[in-house]
This record gives C-alpha cells, sequence and structure tokens, in this order.
C-alpha cells in the first residue's frame, strides 16, 4: 500500500519544489494519517524532494536549450562573440589613427 501511495504523490507532485515549511506539513501528516515512522516519512520526503529537483534540472536544462536554439536562429549573437568583436574593432582604428 506504502508503495502505490509513494507513487501516486510522486507523479503528483511533479515540477512543484517543497519548501522546508510544507515538506515538515507533510511529514507531519503522514505521520499522523497513515501512522508513518518518522524515519519512513522522511525517507518518504527525501524521495519527493529529490524528484522535485531532478525535475527542476532537467527543465532548467531544456530551458536553456531551446532559448539557444532561438538565438542562432533569430541571429543573435553571443555576448562574449560580441565583446571580442568589439574589441578587435577598436583596434583596428587605433592602428587607423596611427597609421594616418
Amino acid at each position: 500500500m506504502f508503495e502505490l501511495f509513494e507513487k501516486a504523490v510522486l507523479t503528483g507532485i511533479g515540477a512543484i519544489s517543497l519548501t522546508q515549511k510544507k515538506g515538515e506539513e507533510i511529514l507531519s501528516e503522514l505521520k499522523e494519517k497513515y501512522k508513518f515512522s518518522e524515519e519512513e516519512g522522511k525517507a518518504f520526503l527525501d524521495k519527493i524532494q529529490s524528484a522535485a529537483k531532478e525535475t527542476r534540472e532537467k527543465i532548467t536544462e531544456a530551458a536553456e536549450t531551446e532559448v539557444k536554439k532561438a538565438v542562432e536562429r533569430i541571429g543573435l549573437v553571443p555576448k562574449d562573440e560580441y565583446e571580442k568583436l568589439k574589441l578587435k574593432v577598436e583596434e583596428l582604428e587605433k592602428k587607423l589613427e596611427n597609421a594616418g
């Protein structure tokens, strides 16, 4: 029964992140309603928080990838490349001033 409950909650949590306070509330509720021991409740809460963290990391990675693709599609130059080009232009301008 615990495994089924655990799977249902983990599925329901998805990308939701838990604050420490909310986690403690859930732990207290588990202990009260389902007679979980402190150890079982903490282990369950750790699994939920771990799953939420993993999901956040995957979402962040996917978002970064999509942003990079969009930037490339519309032809924006990354800031580091822009800075390099800017320095090169300044160097060339100085050389032209000194040559003239």
